[in-house]
């Protein structure tokens, strides 16, 4: 299995996070940001977005989107609990991922953390960092709601969902917002950091991406 991305980036943390929750064997390559090679031809023909990650499971096509690749991992090497095999289970499973890529990853990562971050402090609107985080809260606090009530987003189980939900919160954490208090939230990251894939593959550091 070979993985084109660089390790800063968190959709190939999200996949990096599943391969190794799987236990599967891989190769991977920095590609974007700094290290660039995400503009050539070669890489351009297996993926025309020209972004990462990308993943090619021996000699079978190469796949992009992260999602997408989540589900092949998931549905070829995870076991029933992660991504169960009944349709109406997995259904909620995808319910909670779908929901976690669109209302949490996409609401946080440009929003927030590129503001906070990928920003010169010179450069940051305050407002519009606030105004992220409130638009923000209201998806976390259903999340809190969620997890008041199980000890991960679909129950007693790590799945498919948590990967697209958990892997935005090291960040979130980490850097230097105002957060509620959420204790399920909180109790759930901590549950998560205690995971070695996790704490290898998504408690990475991103001073690299830091714009001073």
């Amino acid at each position: 299995m070979t993985i084109w991305g660089r390790k800063t980036s968190s959709n190939v943390q999200a996949l990096m996070w599943c391969v190794g929750e799987l236990g599967l064997a891989y190769e991977r390559h920095d590609i974007g940001h700094k290290y660039g090679g995400n503009d050539t031809p070669e890489f351009l023909a297996m993926n025309p977005n020209g972004t990462v990650p990308v993943l090619r499971d021996g000699d079978d096509e190469p796949l992009w989107e992260t999602g997408a690749i989540l589900r092949y991992l998931a549905g070829r090497y995870a076991d029933d609990r992660f991504w169960p095999q009944d349709p109406a289970a997995r259904a909620q499973v995808d319910k909670w991922a779908e929901w976690s890529k669109i209302n949490i990853a996409l609401k946080f990562t440009a929003p927030v953390f590129w503001r906070v971050v990928r920003t010169a402090p010179r450069d940051r609107n305050s407002a519009l960092i606030a105004e992220a985080l409130a638009v923000l809260g209201k998806y976390l606090d259903i999340a809190e709601n969620r997890l008041a009530v199980g000890r991960f987003l679909c129950g007693d189980d790590l799945t498919l969902a948590d990967i697209q939900f958990g892997h935005c919160l090291y960040r979130y954490f980490d850097i230097a917002i105002e957060r509620p208090d959420r204790p399920a939230l909180r109790r759930y990251y901590d549950r998560l950091a205690a995971r070695a894939a996790f704490r290898e593959h998504v408690m990475v550091s991103y001073e690299d991406l830091r714009v001073l």
